[in-house]
């Protein structure tokens, strides 16, 4: 009887896989194999435009339609989760175990992923009624650059695609949330002509996570 048991070498079939000699698997490929590896801004607009246009088909009002690009969004956050920490070296890609570790990761990694920069603030709600909140703040949304919003819905903010993209990744880590995009009113007029479209994402976290990070710290 023949052994059928046999050592393979790298870049050969092992239990019915083909694994590359260099160890990378289609899982670190970036998506657009372009010069620049960037996505045309062009293209982006018109399909997110459309995106919004199907959410607002048949919606009662400006909570509607941005629940449901919370929900378009959402699942998004979930599986880049999963894949920006599967590109992190073997010895980073533990999950987030604190709130602060998962928002640093969000803040940097998820946003420089999708924007190609960092968010431009995280902060800690400064009440102490509300300690379960949270905000990352962006200067100016790229989903809100190519979106007219007309006067009657001027309380819409499209940015909460990308809130259900955020929960999403706060939902995969074990850390279940509540995340809501809101236009910042800045009180000055520079601010306002610098940043006109400056958002805050709101990340409010459930009670049980916040019990879990007592017994964490401790």
């Amino acid at each position: 009887m023949s052994n059928l048991s046999s050592s393979k070498g790298p870049g050969q079939e092992q239990s019915g896989l083909r694994l590359p000699s260099s160890g990378k698997t289609i899982y670190h490929r970036p998506l657009n194999r372009t010069r620049t590896a960037e996505l045309s801004q062009a293209s982006f607009a018109y399909l997110f435009g459309e995106m919004v246009s199907y959410a607002q088909r048949r919606v009662k009002g400006v909570n509607e339609l941005e629940q449901r690009l919370n929900a378009q969004g959402h699942p998004l956050g979930l599986k880049l989760l999963d894949l920006l920490l599967f590109r992190e070296p073997p010895r980073s890609q533990l999950r987030p175990l604190t709130i602060i570790a998962l928002l640093h990761f969000i803040k940097q990694m998820l946003w420089t992923h999708l924007f190609g920069r960092q968010a431009d603030r995280l902060e800690k709600s400064a009440n102490p009624e509300t300690p379960d909140e949270y905000m990352i703040v962006d200067n100016e949304p790229l989903v809100n650059q190519y979106i007219s919003v007309p006067r009657e819905m001027s309380q819409l903010n499209c940015a909460a695609f990308v809130a259900g993209i955020v929960e999403g990744a706060c939902d995969g880590a074990g850390f279940p949330a509540r995340v809501s995009a809101h236009t910042i009113r800045s009180p000055t007029n520079e601010e306002a002509d610098l940043w006109p479209g400056r958002t805050v994402f709101l990340v409010k976290f459930r009670p049980e996570v916040l019990e879990r990070e007592k017994y964490v710290k401790q």
